[in-house]
Formats: structure tokens, C-alpha cells, sequence
């Protein structure tokens, strides 16, 4: 299987540079940049040290052994990124991105945000090198992720709020590009998740599978074989490409991705862009949205503020369509319950992003033996959520 996307940053029918003229050659400029860091050793030297001594890199793949007991049946391990500095797999694309803005010599960083991790990350390591930062974030995520906006301005971004649309993740990824048309010069946009233009997808993807690279390593050494099944939520997706890619091509490894079931798929109140969407063009990338029969962009809804956007990754959209990946939706309910669930049974409070994947296990371990393996990412930590579960409960 094809893994790497064509010269136009295509994964088949999807991805792909949609973007305004304006902004053609810094992404061109950006991609010739990427190759060649790839393939500097001091830049990857560089991105070791810090993956290491200020991410505190390699994280661990933790056996959740009262969570296998209680739901029976597959033993279910968890990659544990929550423990990584800032609470969350985003640093892992932030500081990756951070060397090349330094690289490209600007001094500006602008993002966007959700659930606030992605734009925590990006104050954090624009903080650590000195650069200025403005971040995006919808003003209903705002009002539900207070704690993180103020650790932001702790950190010494403007966080500005976005009232235009439904005031989420979509609403503050437009504003980011509107900013990054008109201040190209000395800013540099660190895009949160595995879309945008190319080559922002693979990217991203790139700086994010070392956190498959670990389990691979760490699972054989554990239990002297691959697992028999993978498990992530997907918003945009960056967290579950970082866990999907390394294997792949092992093709009896099953690879599921969670969507945000929201109130339900027959609802339409949900963000399930694979199992609810159809393919359509969203900031800068062809890929799988959720959009009317006029071709406007439908509102997402999910309790997470992560998951609430009406698109996802191009490559996800291609494995879907390829059928190489399971892509699968829960339910709010369902993931209070998950989370819940894994607050008392292991004493972790993890992402209401991360809970829709432990839901799916909930579904799913009880059907499998002892001799079965799932791993699970645990994408971020949930004490930005615990007012949310407070509301539902």
C-alpha cells in the first residue's frame, strides 16, 4: 500500500493544495524546507533533544489491568501521551513545527484551537523559543475550556476569541488563515492536526508517528508480537495517523479510528465526517466533510471540544475509502460513561476526546480473548473536561 502522497500532496482522491495565490509559495516554500530538515542531522538532532529532555519522550504503554478486568476478554494497554509535557500528543507536531518556523527565520506564530491543547502546545514552544503567538479559538470553546485559555495567556499568547459561525474548531481555523494571508512575511501558521494544504498533512503525520514507532518497540518488548488492534478518537486525526502509521502495512494489525457520534449519526447533531459526510473541499484540502446538498459546510456538534469539527484528514479519508482502516463512531453518552469508567477504574482522568476511544473498547474487548491485544491511545489528560462531565452528571 501507497503511503506517501504524490507531488501534489494527493492520497488518492484527497488532499492536495486549495489554497488562495497569495499563500502558493510559502507552502512551496515550507515543503522544500521540510525535505531538507528531513534529511539534516543537526535538525533531527535538534528534534531528538527536545522529543526527549522537554516533551519527556519516550511515553509509556501502560497495561490498564483493572480496565481489562472489568470489561473482560482482550487485554487493553494504553499509550499514555497524557503524560507528555503540556498533557497531550499536540506537542509532538508543535515542536517539530517550531524548528522549522526557526528554520525559515520568522518570528510570528499564529494557530488555532479547540479544546485548547493544540493552542497550549503552540504558547509553549513559542515561549521556549521567543517568538510571538496568537491563537485562534472559537468563543463557545472559549466559554467550555476556560482553564486552558488562561494557561495560555500564562504562557504569553493572545488567545482571540471567534464569534463568527458556530464559535468552534472550524470558525478558528478560518480566522488563522485569514490572518496567515495577510501577515505571510514573518509568520509562520502551525497547524493542529493532519489537514490543511500540503504538505501540512503528511507533516504532521510525520512528527506525530513517533508515537506509533514507540509501541511498536515497546509492545514487541512487552509481549513479544504487534497488537491485534489499534485504537484512537479522530477529530482531524493527528493523534490516530501518529498511531496508525508505523504499522500501516502490517496488515494483521486492525486499525480503528473513533468519530464523534455526537447525540447520535440519525440525528445529524454529530461530527462523524467519514460515517456521515461526503467528500468536499475544507480549509485547503479535499477530504471527507459534512456539508448540505448546496455544498455549505454543516455545523459539527460533540461534547469534546476537539472532536467538533465537520472535516477530518485527507489520509484518513483515503484509508477509509480503501478500506485499510475502520472508522467508527460513539456517542456523548457513551464517552461520559468511558471516562467515567477509567476514572475509577485506573485512577486516570483522560480527554473527553480520548474517552470515545475507550468507549469503543467498552463495545468491543468483552468479544475477544485473553490472548488479544488492543492498544489504545490516550491522547491528552481530561482536567480541561471535568467541568463538561460536571454538567452532564
Amino acid at each position: 500500500m501507497s503511503i506517501i502522497p504524490n507531488y501534489k500532496g494527493l492520497f488518492g482522491d484527497f488532499g492536495g493544495r486549495f489554497v488562495s495565490e497569495t499563500l502558493v509559495p510559502l507552502i512551496l516554500e515550507l515543503e522544500k524546507t521540510y525535505q531538507s530538515a528531513k534529511l539534516d542531522k543537526a535538525f533531527n538532532n535538534e528534534l531528538f533533544y527536545y522529543q526527549k529532555k522537554y516533551i519527556g519522550r519516550s511515553s509509556p504503554l501502560y497495561l490498564a489491568d483493572r480496565f481489562t478486568q472489568y470489561l473482560g476478554g482482550a487485554r487493553i494497554y494504553f499509550k499514555r501521551e497524557d503524560l507528555n509535557h503540556t498533557g497531550a500528543h499536540k506537542i509532538n507536531n508543535c515542536i517539530g513545527q517550531i524548528l522549522l518556523a526557526k528554520r525559515l527565520g520568522k518570528t510570528r506564530i499564529i494557530a488555532e484551537t479547540g479544546a485548547g491543547m493544540h493552542g497550549v502546545a503552540t504558547a509553549t514552544v513559542a515561549a521556549r523559543f521567543g517568538m510571538k503567538c496568537v491563537i485562534y479559538m472559537g468563543n463557545t470553546d472559549v466559554k467550555r475550556q476556560k482553564p486552558n485559555v488562561y494557561r495560555m495567556n500564562l504562557l504569553g499568547a493572545k488567545v482571540v476569541p471567534v464569534t463568527s459561525g458556530k464559535g468552534t474548531l472550524k470558525d478558528a481555523m478560518n480566522e488563522a488563515l485569514r490572518d496567515w494571508v495577510n501577515n505571510i512575511e514573518n509568520t509562520f501558521y502551525i497547524i493542529g492536526t493532519v489537514a490543511g494544504p500540503h504538505p501540512y498533512p503528511v507533516m504532521v503525520r510525520d512528527f506525530q508517528s513517533i508515537i506509533g514507532y514507540e509501541v511498536r518497540e515497546q509492545i514487541i518488548k512487552i509481549e513479544g508480537k504487534l497488537p491485534d488492534i489499534l485504537i484512537a478518537c479522530i477529530g482531524g486525526g493527528s493523534n490516530a495517523m501518529g498511531l496508525f502509521y508505523p504499522m500501516i502495512n502490517d496488515n494483521k494489525v486492525r486499525m480503528v479510528g473513533v468519530e464523534a457520534g455526537g447525540k447520535g449519526i440519525e440525528t445529524g447533531k454529530h461530527a462523524a465526517s467519514l460515517n456521515g459526510g461526503v467528500p468536499g473541499v475544507i480549509h485547503g484540502n479535499r477530504t471527507y466533510i459534512l456539508q448540505n446538498k448546496d455544498g455549505q459546510i454543516k455545523d459539527a456538534h460533540s461534547i469534546s471540544a476537539g472532536m467538533d469539527y465537520p472535516g477530518i484528514g485527507p489520509e484518513h479519508s483515503y484509508y477509509y475509502k480503501c478500506k485499510r482502516i475502520d472508522y467508527v463512531s460513539v456517542t456523548n453518552k457513551e464517552a461520559i460513561d468511558a471516562f467515567k469508567k477509567c476514572c475509577y477504574l485506573e485512577g486516570i482522568i483522560p480527554a473527553l476526546e480520548s474517552a470515545h476511544a475507550l468507549a469503543y473498547v467498552n463495545k468491543i474487548a468483552n468479544r475477544l480473548s485473553n490472548e488479544n491485544i488492543i492498544i489504545v491511545n490516550l491522547s491528552g489528560r481530561g482536567d480541561k473536561d471535568i467541568s463538561i462531565i460536571r454538567e452532564h452528571s
